[in-house]
């Protein structure tokens, strides 16, 4: 089973939001803070739900300000985010 990661800036007053809606689809994803001062997060998504998970970040566009950007050049100090950048 692989992890994608869909990286996005959003609003720091929406990240409990967006958590709570991705992970309240359970088996679908996890959410992780990347940058709290950029406000950036990461999906951590399985393979099978990977449109899933799209189809509601697309959703969620209508609710919050959510925009996916690429993978961060410098991930920060999260340990689960440095042992995926050295799997990958």
């Amino acid at each position: 089973m692989n992890l994608h990661e869909i990286y996005f800036t959003i609003r720091p007053e929406d990240i409990a939001y967006v958590k709570f809606v991705l992970e309240s689809y359970d088996g679908v994803g996890i959410i992780r803070t990347v940058d709290r001062k950029k406000a950036v997060i990461v999906a951590l998504v399985v393979d099978d739900f990977v449109a899933t998970a799209r189809a509601l970040f697309a959703s969620l566009k209508g609710e919050v300000a959510i925009v996916e950007i690429p993978r961060p050049a410098e991930i920060g100090d999260d340990w689960l985010m440095q042992e995926l950048s050295e799997e990958g």
